[in-house]
């Protein structure tokens, strides 16, 4: 497996422009990543971001950094005109082709309009969503691009939510990104989440939370509520309260073998975070690796 660094990790230095996603590449080989994880084209040059996407390509070339994925937003329930909706997704299929990605995850919906969900919920959206997914990915096959979808979002976080979405779209170029942390998002146990999602997933996301009970005093900043009304703050990987080994060992044991992006948003030093949190990281997947002994 190869470990990627999401450029999203970086977004307080880019915040402060002492980064931009050119520069981030340098930044994860210095760091000790295997591979980077795009969110986004943010051009910081004023270029478009077809020609950006080259351009980011075109370092991860010289640098030696493959490019893992690319990560945008989409919303086929509350865009304006759907077709639209669609036919942008799908053009940004073609930058992913353009920057080497040879994955996109892109959001399904954030949920009803406003006012306007009238006693509706997953299932009654989901054959539209299905299609729309669907689209995407017959469009972004012939790139050689696949896409997926990830728990994400807290209307379309629950890993019962995506398994019927995978199951609905049912196309071999279509899967599912499993963010370790996220599904908390949603008060959902990572382990029995990860273990329903894994057949289906084709990258993975090691992201650690601190967790706190909704019964205690609202921690305050740094934190954000779930959706059930528990408390969540970023944690380094490997701090916090994510069973990040034990969701590996799920996706391993599932046959997964994609590459996995260190999302942090922790409120620590994103370089130190980065650094430790890798280590972490490594080590779990050496630990899995390692033969047990017979007794």
């Amino acid at each position: 497996m190869r470990i990627a660094l999401s450029t999203y990790s970086m977004d307080r230095r880019m915040g402060e422009g002492t980064l931009n996603q050119l520069t981030c590449i340098a930044k994860a080989k210095e760091l000790g990543f295997d591979a980077i994880e795009f969110v986004e084209i943010f051009p910081h040059d004023g270029s478009t971001p077809e020609d950006y996407a080259k351009k980011l390509r075109e370092e991860c070339e010289r640098v030696g950094m493959p490019v893992s994925s690319l990560m945008v937003g989409a919303d086929f329930l509350r865009c304006a005109d759907l077709p639209a909706e669609i036919a942008r997704v799908q053009h940004l299929a073609e930058i992913a082709a353009i920057l080497g990605a040879p994955k996109m995850r892109h959001d399904a919906t954030a949920g009803f309009p406003d006012g306007e969900r009238a006693n509706r919920g997953f299932d009654d959206c989901l054959p539209l969503l299905a299609d729309a997914c669907l689209q995407v990915t017959r469009f972004a096959k012939d790139l050689g691009v696949r896409t997926m979808v990830e728990n994400h979002g807290w209307f379309c976080q629950d890993s019962a939510r995506l398994e019927k979405l995978a199951n609905a779209v049912r196309d071999e170029n279509f899967g599912l990104l499993c963010d370790m942390g996220n599904f908390m998002d949603a008060d959902e146990d990572p382990i029995e989440a990860c273990s329903r999602v894994a057949p289906y997933t084709i990258h993975a996301h090691a992201k650690d939370f601190h967790w706190k009970s909704g019964e205690a005093t609202d921690p305050g900043w740094g934190y954000w509520p779930t959706r059930g009304g528990n408390f969540l703050r970023g944690a380094i990987v490997g701090h916090g309260d994510v069973p990040v080994k034990q969701c590996l060992s799920i996706l391993k044991g599932a046959g997964f073998d994609g590459d996995i992006s260190i999302e942090f948003e922790g409120l620590e030093e994103p370089e130190l975070a980065l650094t430790v949190g890798l280590q972490n990281l490594k080590r779990y997947l050496e630990e899995l690796d390692r033969p047990r002994c017979c007794e």
